[in-house]
Formats: structure tokens, sequence, C-alpha cells
């Protein structure tokens, strides 16, 4: 048997986790908060801009003129 946890939530988190579940199909509150971790971890490629496989870019002590 799994273990289970019991949160409190406010009115307006419970309608939004109820809207995440309705959306998700899931079942259960819990498939809906696995859902959700899932989903917004992954960024769309639109968000990693033109060139996903550019480098991060590292600014040089003296980049600015001040």
């Amino acid at each position: 048997m799994s273990e289970t946890t019991s949160i409190q939530l406010d009115e307006g988190t419970k309608a939004l986790l109820d809207n995440i579940k309705k959306e998700s199909g899931s079942k259960s509150y819990a498939a809906a908060i696995a859902w959700l971790a899932k989903h917004a971890k992954v960024l769309e490629k639109s968000e990693m801009g033109l060139f996903p496989k550019l480098r991060s870019f590292k600014r040089e002590k003296n980049d600015r003129f001040d």
C-alpha cells in the first residue's frame, strides 16, 4: 500500500487543481500533480529560441561602458 499525505489548499488553488485534473484526464489529484510536474518542466521548442544548440553566453568583465 502506498503512503498518503494530506495537504491544505485554499479554494482558488483547489479550483486550479480541479481544472488540471480535468484537462489532463487524471483520475486522482496525485496523477494530476504528477502530470503538472512533468509538463511544467518541459520547454516547448518555441521557447528555446532559434538556436537551441547554441552554448550559453558568458559575459566578459569589461562588457559595458560606464
